[in-house]
């Protein structure tokens, strides 16, 4: 947007009053960027407001290694503490089919990743 220049044009009301406001494509674009800008802005104030109400924050360690490459179910089970067997027995399944998952040798089907 132009800082001081009005490059624009108002078309007024029958008692005086702005209607309507031209301005050149690339202010009304800028003006746009600005208000989706606001937007997030607003929406990100409105997470950190949340506070202890939102999803608890992922810890550094366990995005590290997920970024790293290594298997999500395998870095949450080893953050949590627990053996491949007590995790596969609290989703009730195969310890093998645990580990096919943790190696990548399978997806894992929606269920069963909602029960790890």
């Amino acid at each position: 947007m132009t800082s001081h220049k009005r490059d624009h044009q108002k078309i007024l009301g029958s008692d005086g009053e702005a209607l309507f406001v031209l301005v050149p494509a690339a202010d009304y674009d800028a003006l746009c960027r600005a208000a989706d800008d606001i937007e997030d802005l607003r929406a990100a104030g409105a997470t950190l407001a949340l506070g202890s109400e939102g999803p608890p924050p992922v810890p550094a360690i366990v995005a590290h290694r997920i970024a790293d490459g290594e298997n999500p179910v395998r870095v949450w089970r080893e953050y949590r503490g627990l053996k491949a067997i007590e995790l596969a027995r609290a989703a009730a399944m195969s310890a093998p089919y645990l580990s096919e998952i943790e190696t990548g040798k399978k997806d894992g089907t929606f269920r069963t990743m909602a029960a790890i």
